[in-house]
């Protein structure tokens, strides 16, 4: 598949809990509805983690599978009609694939971990039970030969690692793919770049972790090395400037019912289970042939999911981050030869002239950052009827195409991929949503958002689900479908007529 660069133009069940004493190997639960009758907190789905009191990764040890603020988000969708909401409680502990460590201390005892609450002071957590194992063993790798940063003195080598970890291998049975997946390494060096002093301290490094994890060594536990070059004295992870330095240049994952690309400079979702999980059951609300944008996209990773699973029309996915687009161009050259849809990725911002990525589609799948939706982008979907007259407008006036002159959306255009469907395009009038698929990080912040949509009358509520994403904090993802329209009422059950000679219990 070719693609080229665009030029510029209640009742509820008691959930139960299956975890025994002793962590499991990570397995994927089913989504339950959530009981309203207080449990009490079993040790079964305890975190059980030593770093517990002093990390500040994780907010609570008990009851991993019913995080409190379930409670509040079970109330708040009854309140808005939706009562059969579901909780996918997903793995409990190894959950996490992709971490963001720091790295301080001394040679003889490094410390490579997260900060404590509120200070600069690194927690070593070694054993940490949220991590995939082999990120554990790969951090363990890297402290027998390692020089740290000193924050104080801005000296020493390493700043931060991120390690990564894909499970895509279609040599081994589907089983036993996760628990062994491979560690993408990504090494924060204090240095402007490669030829600049210290850079035989990184190559030395590098290929210590080649050599002892690499797949000539006993355990073959690195997929690659990569470097990445940052001096800043803020509170920054990485710079600007990336190197590739061993093992595989491409780093792919299955999720979605696609093979994914994802470089080490671009988002990805820490717990790929979950997300994978959240993905088929998002694809369940998107009819057959749709036309989809996709705003806040990343990679592409949901747009493409839908292209390859929902047989759209169009897939349009909008990203501000312009370092997807490399990963977005990969993903797309493995996607099935059956897809025939017309996609394109543009490196925009959604919230610049929000009504433009509107027009043209049925759905909308939206998965903003923790803060939640932009306003501008609120108040297209509450005027929602707006969107419908721009659209009828210009299905009116086909022959009067304007020079585009706004650069916000000029340079879109000029940073865009496009693949185009082989099908014949159909001269119809210009689709509008019909329905917008909301995923949330921030309950917080999505609450805000949701109250703001409902109360324009423009959207119901229809279906919510949750996802524990993030086992032992306070967190969880939520998926929510809006519809147009004012809320349908659910028909009640009719009283059954007794006759006159029907006979009676007494």
């Amino acid at each position: 598949m070719a693609f080229r660069l665009i030029s510029p133009p209640p009742s509820f069940h008691r959930f139960t809990c299956h975890a025994t004493t002793v962590p499991p190997p990570p397995q994927i639960s089913t989504a339950t509805p959530i009981s309203s009758t207080p449990q009490p907190p079993p040790l079964t789905c305890a975190l059980h983690c030593p770093h517990f009191q002093s990390c500040s990764g994780c907010t609570h040890e008990l009851n991993l599978h019913r995080p409190v603020i379930l409670e509040d988000a079970t109330n708040f969708f009854r309140k808005y009609g939706v009562t059969d909401f579901t909780f996918d409680t997903c793995n409990l502990w190894g959950w996490r694939c992709r971490a963001k460590l720091a790295v301080r201390g001394s040679s003889t005892n490094p410390l490579i971990g997260l900060y404590e609450e509120g200070t600069h002071n690194v927690i070593d957590i070694p054993q940490c039970k949220a991590h995939h194992p082999n990120i554990n063993a790969a951090v363990e790798l890297l402290r027998q030969d390692v020089d740290p940063y000193l924050e104080d003195e801005g000296t020493g080598e390493l700043r931060y690692v991120q390690m990564a970890v894909t499970t895509h291998n279609t040599s081994l049975p589907a089983a036993q793919r996760y628990m062994n997946g491979k560690v993408q390494v990504t090494l924060v060096w204090n240095s402007r770049n490669e030829n600049s002093h210290g850079s035989d301290k990184l190559i030395a490094l590098a290929n210590f972790l080649w050599k002892n994890g690499g797949p000539q060594s006993r355990l073959h536990l690195i997929h690659s090395v990569w470097a990445n070059f940052q001096t800043s004295d803020k509170n920054i992870i990485f710079g600007n400037r990336w190197r590739h330095l061993l093992g595989e240049r491409d780093f792919w994952e299955r999720v979605g019912g696609i093979d994914v690309s994802l470089a080490p400079s671009s988002f990805g979702q820490a717990n790929t289970r979950a997300f994978d999980s959240l993905l088929q059951k998002l694809q369940k609300y998107v009819p057959y042939e749709s036309s989809v944008t996709d705003l806040y996209a990343g990679a592409g990773v949901i747009g493409l999911s839908l292209a390859a699973t929902r047989k759209c029309r169009s897939i349009k996915c909008v990203e501000i981050n312009k370092e997807s687009k490399v990963s977005f161009e990969k993903t797309i050259e493995r996607l099935p030869t059956t897809v025939n849809s017309s996609i394109t990725w543009h490196h925009a911002d959604a919230s610049k002239d929000p009504f433009s990525w509107l027009v043209g589609s049925d759905v909308i799948v939206i998965d903003p950052p923790r803060k939640g939706l932009d306003s501008s982008l609120i108040d297209a979907l509450k005027n929602i009827s707006l969107v419908v007259r721009k659209a009828l407008s210009s299905s009116e006036r086909p022959n009067s195409v304007q020079e585009e002159k706004r650069p916000w959306v000029l340079r879109a255009n000029e940073a865009s991929v496009q693949i185009k469907s082989k099908l014949p395009e159909a001269n119809i009038t210009p689709l509008v949503p019909q329905t917008v698929i909301y995923i949330s990080c921030g309950w917080e912040s999505f609450k805000e958002d949701c109250k703001s949509l409902l109360s324009s009358k423009a959207w119901y509520l229809e279906k919510a689900h949750g996802f524990n994403f993030f086992p032992g904090t306070q967190s969880v993802e939520i998926l929510a479908v809006f519809k147009r329209g004012p809320q349908k009422k659910k028909p009640g059950k009719k009283k059954k007529k007794h006759s006159q000679g029907a006979a009676r219990h007494k």
